[in-house]
């Protein structure tokens, strides 16, 4: 059996870098340097930083203590904010649709907003804290939003979840827009 390359166990998994990713993203998210989680973690500052680099396999039930947020959240591997546009679907008469459009992970704030454009509509958002995520659902008309730079085309039925902490937009052209906005703010302690 060949040992295991010097300074490397093994080859991190995609679970393991997934999990690494997120209990850096959560950390970062709190203002918290790698001492400090490591410190509420009881874990040694090396052991974290392998954890976050997606090798070691130390319980990470304290980290999730320490970050103050369920084990599932480190285990979700949607890590990135967007923007991820989810099109409307189309029902036949007499139907019945279900649809789980967008799971918001726990450890944020949440904020339910209806916005109402008329036509011909400019709005500019104003960037939230580090780490809020929007997710826009239009109830009818159309609408193009997104951060400025990457704007969407929106019609009743579509969801977009994007970056909320960056300059952001909302148009609406000949048609006016009814839309449910919800922004998830991760929550600082």
């Amino acid at each position: 059996m060949t040992p295991p390359p010097p300074g490397d166990r093994r080859p991190a998994s995609s679970t393991a870098i997934a999990i690494g990713a997120q209990i850096r993203r959560r950390r970062e998210q709190r203002g918290m340097s790698g001492a400090e989680l490591a410190r509420r973690a009881g874990l040694s500052k090396a052991t974290l930083s392998q954890l976050e680099g997606g090798r070691g396999n130390p319980t990470i039930d304290a980290l999730a203590i320490a970050l103050r947020i369920p084990l599932t959240d480190l285990l979700a591997r949607d890590t990135d904010p967007g923007p991820v546009f989810v099109p409307g679907t189309d029902l036949t008469d007499g139907e019945v649709g279900r649809e789980l459009l967008r799971r918001i992970s726990s450890g944020n704030s949440l904020e339910i907003w209806r916005l109402r454009m008329p036509p011909d509509t400019h709005l500019d958002g104003v960037p939230h804290a580090t780490g809020t995520i929007e997710h826009l659902f239009v109830a009818f008309g159309h609408l193009t939003a997104g951060p400025t730079d990457t704007l969407t085309d929106l019609r009743a039925g579509d969801l977009l979840a994007f970056a909320g902490d960056v300059p952001h937009t909302y148009r609406t052209g000949t048609e006016g827009a009814d839309v449910t906005v919800v922004i998830a703010s991760p929550v600082i302690s």
